[in-house]
């Protein structure tokens, strides 16, 4: 039920960098980047003048615009391909990435267990399943085996029944998230009939019986481009073996007196095995907290909802989970700013009198989930997890864990014992675990195979950089180890900081690539994530945007000071949202970077909320309607920040024809900004991959030859001898 946010932590990247020739750059020899017409629009907000001399970028069906970011992939391809070194680079990826498995999420039913990852030479993320006690792996779905349109298609989602004998998916091309439903019948590994379009926020939850699911879908008649494409979706019931023009209508805007659904939420219900209770709740796009209710399922069934409230926006409840006649609400009301769990019935609700499961303490309750011996708990202290357990006697039980890291998919049923979950860092590959409580341990599960490299080369370090108010801020760094702190590695930082999303350890092999040329890989978990929870989001949120710039800013200022590297040597990137803070960060500090790279970055804040998915992200960083939510867009306004006759870095950025989240004419905009107010000398580029969207979806080979791209580009402008021009 995940809002289209410009969440990237399943894409998040960390490069690398070094100082740039004196000599005649190759590509000057390249033809230049096509210029973008000025066309200037001034507006008047709250009194400021506001000059958009791109605004008709923003017709994306324009000839005009087509064109024009035509010639600029074409620009970056011969500039990139020139590149020498980056043809070894993209082998080595490929080999490396080939010989990993990616977990994504697991899910345990009666019996059996459901999980997908992308295995080792594999190029997309498929569906398994085995049975319990056989270590046969069943494939299910397979991506990879379908084109559409001759595009690639990527698994977007997807759930099995309670009974295990299903599983409701879905799958969209060239990285659009324009899911298409399906049902998939487990044991003849067939799909039924049903095929439901305009589904990319689905959200289903089977009914108990596992005779039909809830899910949400998109008004008819839109194009994913129209402002209003994401408005008015209606939440359904599905029966199986049932036409889709039969199907229920079961939560919409202005349906049920009591319950507040706007037109740009996402109405949603939720089932379990469990529980003759249903909850609705209406998401808010990005908005953390939001309005409850529950009523019986047969009441709800029979069209005869008596919907209660369980919580309102205002009650800071940012999660509810059900089992049986229980309602557990994790809520970061008040001082309980780290989250406390609270209990309350689901036929009667009362938040007021609710038992509180586990108060608030020193460490962010960042998760919970339900299993049948108990509520397990994911916590989290400034970015690293840790798993706890209480029982129905309320005693509380610390998972071991064999690694400090981050833990993701956390998986149980209301009606199995145990948990299931996937675990890495930094240095520690993809492992997914089983907790047991019959033996108190949580051991390998071997669902996911460990790739061949050799990790005793390598070492991570956590630590903290002083921000400029007296704020630790944690910096996590990996280098070879013994590597010389003589001020010249080609040292990468990559920051995100918004959506009180948490930049966790996490493994990948395509890191090697990097540390093999001699490269720092660094994370500022700046302010407006969530490494310390709500305070830590609001720190960098609104008014205080500026700490998550400012925290890049004095984290890579920390790097130089103790060694790593120089500003000739050092790279910063940022992917979606993170695209906001390199920008940020380039145009208050140009001088502190060699390269920065923005992948599907935001850049033109002011006018985000006039893009498809905008108007969702009101509520992290507010509107122009508003005149604080005005002052807080142009302040992170990347484009508007750019100064003419300023030596700018060399600059990469990137984007997806067919994002849904943060719109291509946005990287445009902050591409013609920068190619005509730079006096550097040094490129700025913009990729385009006509086959992708945000990132979710992309195969293997796109993301190789992407970070082939993006290390390349890094590894020339920085210096790097096997990357210059001979």
């Amino acid at each position: 039920m995940a809002s289209q946010g410009w969440q990237r932590r399943d894409v998040l990247k960390i490069l690398g960098a070094m100082p740039l020739l004196t000599s005649l750059p190759s590509w000057a020899a390249i033809a230049r980047p096509p210029a973008a017409p000025l066309k200037p629009v001034t507006e008047t907000l709250w009194d400021i003048k506001v000059t958009d001399p791109y605004r008709w970028m923003e017709n994306t069906d324009s000839p005009q615009w087509q064109q024009w970011l035509k010639g600029q992939a074409q620009y970056a391809r011969q500039v990139l391909d020139a590149i020498p070194g980056r043809a070894a680079l993209a082998k080595r990826l490929s080999e490396l990435s080939a010989g990993a498995e990616s977990p994504n999420a697991i899910i345990p039913a009666p019996g059996r267990v459901f999980y997908s990852k992308r295995p080792k030479n594999g190029d997309n993320f498929k569906l398994f399943m085995r049975n319990d006690g056989d270590a046969t792996e069943h494939l299910l779905l397979d991506p990879t085996a379908i084109q559409i349109e001759g595009s690639h298609v990527a698994l977007d989602w997807w759930l099995p029944s309670p009974d295990g004998k299903y599983v409701v998916y879905g799958m969209s091309k060239a990285g659009s998230e324009n899911s298409v439903l399906r049902v998939l019948n487990v044991d003849t590994n067939t799909n039924l009939p049903e095929e439901i379009d305009r589904t990319p926020q689905a959200g289903p939850t089977w009914l108990p019986d596992s005779s039909g699911f809830f899910y949400n879908r998109y008004a008819p008649g839109r194009k994913p481009t129209d402002l209003n494409y994401q408005q008015n979706s209606v939440n359904w019931l599905h029966k199986l073996g049932t036409p889709v023009s039969d199907d229920q209508r079961m939560l919409a805007a202005n349906q049920w007196p009591g319950v507040v659904v706007d037109p740009l939420e996402f109405p949603f219900i939720q089932t379990d095995p469990s529980s003759d209770y249903v909850l609705a709740v209406s998401m808010g796009g990005v908005r953390l907290a939001n309005p409850w209710y529950s009523a019986k399922l047969a009441d709800v069934l029979a069209g005869k909802p008596d919907w209660r409230k369980v919580c309102d926006i205002t009650d800071d409840v940012n999660n509810v989970i059900q089992r049986g006649d229980q309602l557990y609400l994790l809520s970061t009301h008040g001082a309980a700013q780290n989250g406390q769990i609270l209990r309350t019935s689901a036929a009667m609700p009362d938040l007021q009198s609710a038992q509180v499961v586990r108060p608030a303490g020193d460490v962010v309750i960042s998760a919970m989930t339900l299993a049948r011996d108990g509520l397990y708990l994911q916590l989290m202290d400034g970015g690293y997890n840790t798993l706890s357990r209480i029982d129905d006697a309320g005693k509380n039980l610390d998972v071991k864990l064999p690694y400090e890291g981050s833990i993701d998919g956390l998986g149980t049923l209301s009606t199995i014992d145990g948990i299931w979950f996937t675990g890495s860092s930094w240095l520690v590959p993809f492992t997914i675990f089983r907790f047991d409580p019959a033996t108190g341990q949580a051991t390998d599960t071997g669902l996911c195979a460990q790739p061949d490299v050799d990790l005793s080369l390598y070492e991570a370090h956590r630590t903290f950089a002083i921000a400029r108010d007296g704020t630790r801020v944690p910096l996590s760094i990996v280098a070879k180890k013994g590597l010389k702190r003589d001020g010249k590695n080609p040292t990468l930082v990559q920051a995100y900081g918004s959506y009180q999303i948490v930049s966790s350890p996490y493994f990948s092999t395509r890191f090697i690539s990097f540390l093999e040329q001699g490269g720092v890989m660094a994370t500022a978990h700046v302010r407006g994530g969530g490494e310390y929870g709500k305070r830590w989001w609001q720190a960098g949120k609104g008014p205080n945007k500026h700490n998550t710039w400012g925290d890049l800013i004095d984290c890579c200022k920390s790097l130089i000071k103790d060694g790593w590297t120089d500003n000739h040597h050092l790279a910063i990137e940022g992917g979606s949202a993170g695209g906001i803070t390199v920008g940020r960060a380039m145009t208050e500090a140009p001088e502190l970077f060699a390269v920065v790279v923005s992948d599907v970055g935001a850049s033109n804040t002011v006018r985000m909320e006039f893009s498809p998915n905008g108007p969702d992200n009101i509520d992290e960083f507010g509107s122009i309607k508003n005149k604080q939510g005005f002052k807080d867009l142009l302040a992170m306004d990347s484009t508007q920040h750019v100064k003419n006759g300023t030596r700018y870095p060399a600059v990469l950025l990137t984007t997806g024809v067919n994002d849904p989240r943060v719109a291509p004419w946005e990287v445009g905009k902050m591409t013609a900004r920068l190619q005509k107010a730079t006096t550097s000398g040094k490129p700025v580029i913009l990729s385009v991959d006509y086959d992708a969207g945000h990132g979710m979806g992309s195969s293997r080979k796109q993301i190789d030859e992407h970070l082939a791209d993006e290390y390349a580009f890094i590894f020339w402008q920085t210096g790097v001898k096997a990357f210059q021009p001979r």
